[in-house]
């Protein structure tokens, strides 16, 4: 039982960041039909520059509170990670609206090695570690563990996860959004900027890869200029499992991805007497991945992209 709950709360951990991201692929997906293979470089991206950020205001201030450091530098990681969002539609993606399809995907792979170079330039090949401005302080619930930055990070994502849904809903951007989504060609008619309307989606996807970049690193205490790369897989799958363009089923794969990583990683590990488990979480996620993609390709809540007129 102790294990249940112990992997659970990892698992919801994981997932709340795994749906973050997902939830940039899906918008994008929705609206466009473009995987932006690029968006896991903007969460390491968003990861690395919170972290030189919060590096420097250490350095350079003394006396300041370890959580207004920390939201300084998450701060900082979102509006440039926005402004790589909005420059990654504008100038590679705009371009290519009216292109096939593969000379768009080729295009955001191609993205994505040249952000992660980039970022292995600035800040070279070593793990960067996470600065100390977390006081981790642990809480025994049922028999498991868990600390106080698990639950502000499942907390903060439940918060932006339920206020992206009301955007989506509630407000003109958003109903701007879905139309948009339905047919680009339809809303322009209607007098909706579909230009604005894609570049608002890549910024608020940027926006959320950004805070999962910092809490991926601050949970695992470490960052790399590769980190994206695994992190984003595992997203994009999510959001296949959930249904891509789904904005609710990213949440949901997230969060099936997530705990299904951790129970099987932690209950294969514990009957295989450690041989196998956390190293093999990644075959467990992808394997359910492949189940779900024979069984029910469209994903657990089926996509709701209305077909391009």
């Amino acid at each position: 039982m102790d294990i249940f709950g112990q992997q659970l709360i990892n698992g919801l951990v994981l997932g709340s960041i795994y749906a973050l991201v997902a939830l940039g692929y899906t918008m994008v997906y929705g609206i466009l039909e473009l995987i932006n293979f690029a968006h896991g470089e903007v969460t390491m991206l968003g990861a690395m520059i919170g972290i030189a950020f919060m590096d420097a205001m250490l350095t350079s201030t003394t006396g300041v509170p370890g959580l207004a450091v920390l939201a300084a530098g998450l701060a900082a990681s979102i509006a440039v990670c926005m402004g790589i969002g909005f420059s990654l539609e504008r100038v590679a993606y705009r371009p290519l609206r009216q292109a096939p399809r593969l000379a768009a995907l080729i295009t955001a792979i191609g993205m994505s090695i040249v952000l992660q170079n980039v970022a292995m330039l600035i800040w070279g090949k070593q793990y960067i570690n996470f600065p100390p401005v977390v006081t981790l302080e642990k809480y025994n619930v049922g028999g498991a563990i868990i600390t106080n930055l698990q639950i502000a990070i499942v907390i903060l994502s439940c918060l932006l996860m339920m206020g992206l849904l009301a955007l989506v809903r509630f407000t003109s951007l958003g109903r701007a959004m879905r139309a948009t989504a339905q047919s680009t060609e339809t809303a322009s008619l209607m007098g909706i900027n579909v230009n604005r309307v894609i570049s608002a989606t890549f910024i608020i996807g940027a926006s959320l890869a950004a805070v999962a970049g910092v809490m991926n690193a601050a949970y695992y205490g470490i960052a790399h200029y590769t980190m994206g790369f695994t992190l984003g897989l595992k997203a994009f799958s999510a959001a296949v499992l959930g249904g891509i363009g789904n904005i609710p089923g990213a949440m949901l794969g997230g969060l099936l991805l997530g705990l299904i990583e951790s129970l099987g990683a932690g209950y294969l590990g514990q009957l295989t007497g450690g041989f196998l488990g956390s190293h093999y979480q990644d075959v467990i996620a992808f394997f359910v991945l492949i189940l779900v993609l024979v069984l029910r390709p469209s994903g657990l809540l089926g996509e709701r992209v209305g077909e391009r007129s």
